[in-house]
Parts: structure tokens; sequence; C-alpha cells
């Protein structure tokens, strides 16, 4: 009888060793982290003034579907926020995105005078000509705009703002711009869209400006996978 109690006894310690490993190795499911559950890839944003979806008529997105149409950008290389060094701007690779899949035309805003490659040098640099709302010089003439109904336009965020040298674009190119329909793009680590829609309607009035994309920096250099579907539903929004 002893025996067989032990016996009884030991089997009911292996058990419950079973039953304890198996709570504690979680099963095949890991714990979600709700942090890296609400980071989308990229961000649609569209402001309150802009045209909806629904207001946009039929003859309105063929229209602008077939219309001749160019993607104006500035970007930039060196160190960046998160991503650190590059080679290759995050807004150049997202504007090559969207000129590809649109068949547009692309020209890129390049200074005149380079900015720092460091990040921090660049951001006091940023800052310096916000404050002065300054106009930097680029290189060389827009194309002619007269040929374009359609003009998509993008820049990485800058203090929650355009870059300066965008606002010498659009007010060089202001009469040009202004029967144009303007979509804004912007690359960010953070910052979303940052009224870049807005501030493009006020700088250019007269301008039909529609729904804008924001793209964060990161995604473009590592994550252009869900970047491309991302600008795919976007487009396919706006009647592409």
């Amino acid at each position: 009888m002893r025996n067989k109690g032990y016996i009884i006894s030991l089997l009911f310690t292996f058990v419950m060793i079973f039953v304890l490993a198996a709570c504690e190795s979680g099963g095949d499911t890991p714990i979600a982290d709700p942090a890296a559950e609400n980071k989308s890839e990229s961000t649609i944003v569209s402001s309150e003034e802009n045209v909806s979806d629904s207001e946009i008529g039929t003859d309105e997105i063929t229209e602008l579907a077939n219309g001749k149409s160019l993607v104006v950008y500035f970007s930039r290389i060196g160190e960046q926020y998160v991503v650190g060094v590059i080679d290759k701007g995050n807004t150049a690779i997202v504007a090559e995105m969207i000129a590809e899949k649109t068949g547009s035309d692309m020209w890129e805003v390049i200074p005149e005078e380079d900015y720092p490659m460091t990040y921090s040098e660049l951001t006091d640099v940023a800052k310096k000509e916000q404050n002065e709302n300054a106009r930097p010089k680029y290189r060389g003439t827009a194309p002619d705009l007269s040929e374009y109904d359609t003009v998509f336009v993008g820049a990485p965020v800058w203090w929650g703002d355009w870059p300066m040298i965008m606002y010498t674009f659009f007010e060089q190119n202001r009469d040009s711009l202004a029967d144009k329909t303007l979509i804004p793009f912007s690359t960010h680590e953070g910052s979303g869209l940052a009224g870049f829609d807005r501030k493009l309607g006020s700088a250019v009035p007269g301008a039909t400006v529609k729904k804008g994309i924001a793209i964060r920096g990161s995604d473009a250099q590592n994550g252009q996978e869900g970047v491309s579907e991302n600008i795919d539903d976007w487009l396919k929004d706006l009647g592409y």
C-alpha cells in the first residue's frame, strides 16, 4: 500500500509540473505589443478644407487621372532622424513611387547652397530660415507648368512646416500654379502631413488642393512595400 501511495503521489507531481510548464509557455500566440499595433507604416491625411471623395464627381475623377501631371519635390541626403545617414532622400523615394504609378514627369527642387549633412546642424539652419521667413534660392527654373493639369508637391516636414525653399517655389510660380490641381505629400517621423494642404492652399490662392499623404521617413527607407501599398490606396481614392 505504501508503494502504491508513493506511485500515485509521484504521478500527481509529474502532472502538476506539466500543467505549470504549459501555462508559462504562453502557447503559440505571442503577447502583442500595443505600441507596435498602434504604429502604422504610413498615414493618409486629409484636410477639412479639401474636397472629400464623395464630393468628387465622375467627370472630375476622369479628368484628374487622364490629365498630364508633374511631381515636384524637395529631398535631402545625409544624417537623418531615426534612420541615420542615407544616400537617397526619403521624399525622393516617395516622389519616384508616385511618378511611376501615375506616369508623371518629375522635377526636383535643388538648393543653390547645400544644407548641412549632420542632423543637428540641419535643424539649426532650418529653424533659422523659418524664424527669418527666408526664401532660399534653388537651382535652375521650374518646367513649363502650363503643360500640366495636376502637380504633386512633396517635401520633408521641417519644424512643423514646409521647408522654406518650397515657399520660394510656390511664390515664384504662383500664377502658373493657381489654376492647377495640387496634391501634397510629406515625409516625417511623427508630424504627419503637418498642415501641408492648408498651407499650400494659402500660398497658392486659386489652386485646387486635394487630399495629401504623409509617409514616415523610416518606412520610406526600410518599409517600401508597405509604403507602395498605401500610395496605391491613396491614388485610387484620388481617381488614379
